[in-house]
C-alpha cells in the first residue's frame, strides 16, 4: 500500500488486482479576523419614519472568506436605493449616537459625486479596518456609507472624541487610506445633537 503526493491511495489485495482509493483532501481552514465585525442597513426613504427605526442587523462575520463572499455580493454602495445606509461596526456596537460606546465619539467625513468612487473609498476602508490598519483600533467603532440624492457621504466613527491627538492621527490615516486630497472634517455626535449643521472640530 502506497499514497502518492495527490493523497491517492493504492493497494495491491491478495487477488493480484491494484484498487485505487482516492483520499479526502484537508479542507482549507478560513483565515479569522483579529475581531468580528457587523453590517447594518437603513433605508431612511419612507415617509415619516424617525431616524434609527429602519436600521437593521443584516450580518456578522469574523473571516477573510465571509468578508469577501458578504461584499461582492451585497454590500456596494452603488448597489443601494436613494437616502440608504451600509455601516460596518464592531460586532457588539449598534451604529447610533446612543450607543454607550459611540455617546462621546464623533466621526471623520468626506463626499463623494461619484457611485465609483464611494464604492472604492467605502472598500478601501473596510479593508483597512479588518485588516486592523489603524494605530488606535480600540478608538474605532464603524464606517458609514451614505447614499443621497446629491452627495454620496462616507463616515468614519470614532468613540473618544475629546482625544484630540488620536483623532487626528486616524483622520490622517483615513485620508491616506482613501486617497483623497480634499479636506476631510472630524464632527463631535454632541454638537451634531444640539445642531444639523455642527461646525467641525478637526480637519486633515
Amino acid at each position: 500500500m502506497a499514497a502518492n503526493e495527490a493523497g491517492i491511495e493504492v493497494t495491491a489485495p491478495t487477488t493480484g488486482e491494484l484498487v485505487v482509493t482516492e483520499q479526502p483532501q484537508p479542507q482549507p481552514q478560513p483565515h479569522k479576523l483579529e475581531r468580528k465585525w457587523t453590517f447594518w442597513f437603513d433605508n431612511q426613504s419612507k415617509q415619516g419614519a424617525a431616524w434609527g427605526t429602519c436600521l437593521r442587523k443584516v450580518y456578522s462575520f469574523d473571516t477573510v472568506e465571509e468578508f469577501w463572499c458578504l461584499y461582492e455580493q451585497v454590500f456596494k454602495p452603488s448597489k443601494l436605493p436613494g437616502n440608504a445606509d451600509f455601516h460596518l461596526f464592531k460586532d457588539g456596537i449598534e451604529p447610533k449616537w446612543e450607543d454607550p460606546v459611540c455617546a462621546s465619539g464623533g466621526k471623520w467625513s468626506v463626499t463623494s459625486s461619484r457611485k465609483a468612487d464611494l464604492d472604492t473609498m467605502w472598500l478601501e476602508t473596510l479593508m483597512a479596518l479588518i485588516g486592523e490598519q489603524f494605530d488606535e483600533p480600540d478608538d474605532i467603532c464603524g464606517v458609514v456609507a451614505s447614499v443621497r440624492q446629491r452627495q454620496d457621504k462616507l463616515a468614519l466613527w470614532t468613540k473618544a472624541a475629546a482625544n484630540e491627538a488620536a483623532q487626528m492621527s486616524i483622520g490622517r490615516k483615513w485620508k491616506e487610506i482613501i486617497d483623497v486630497n480634499d479636506k476631510i472634517t472630524y464632527s463631535f455626535h454632541d454638537d451634531s445633537k444640539r445642531e444639523r449643521n455642527a461646525k467641525s472640530r478637526y480637519n486633515v
